[in-house]
C-alpha cells in the first residue's frame, strides 16, 4: 500500500483550511498537530497526537515521543508523506507533510493550512515515514 500517496493527497486537500491552535477538524480548523493527525487517521492510524503544548512551548519531547511508534521509521531521504518536525523560531517546533515539490502545514501566522514550496526555510529537528503496523 502506498501510505506516502495517501497522506499526500489528504494533506493537499486541507489547503486553506483555517488555523486554530489544538484544532482538530476542517470546520473549526487545524494546527500542525491536528493536521497530522488527520492525515494518520485517514490511512488507518489513530494518533494520541499531542495535546499539551503552546505554539511556542518546549513540546519537542512529546513530538519525538509520538513518533516512536512501532508505525513509523526515521529516514534522512524525502518522498511524498513523509512527516518532519523543523525549528521554526527559538523553542518552537513545528510539523509538516512532504508533498511533491514542498510541504503542507498549518501556518500560525497565515492563519490557514497551506504549501511552503521547497527547499524548507528551516532546520530539520526530524524526519519520519509512516509504513503501517
Amino acid at each position: 500500500m502506498d501510505f506516502g500517496a495517501q497522506i499526500s493527497t489528504r494533506a493537499l486537500q486541507h489547503l486553506g483550511v483555517s488555523f486554530r491552535l489544538h484544532g482538530r477538524d476542517t470546520v473549526g480548523g487545524f494546527d500542525c498537530v491536528g493536521l497530522v493527525a488527520d492525515v494518520l487517521l485517514h490511512v488507518g492510524f489513530e494518533a494520541q497526537a499531542p495535546a499539551d503544548y503552546s505554539l511556542r512551548g518546549r513540546f519537542s519531547k512529546q513530538v519525538f515521543a509520538f513518533f516512536n511508534h512501532p508505525v513509523f521509521t526515521p529516514v534522512r531521504t524525502l518522498q511524498n508523506g513523509d512527516f518532519l518536525a523543523v525549528r521554526t523560531a527559538t523553542r518552537q517546533i513545528h510539523l509538516m507533510i512532504a508533498v511533491n515539490g514542498g510541504f503542507v502545514h498549518a501556518h500560525a501566522g497565515l492563519r490557514r493550512v497551506v504549501l511552503t514550496p521547497a527547499p524548507l526555510p528551516w532546520p530539520i529537528m526530524g524526519h519520519w515515514r509512516f509504513i503501517g503496523d
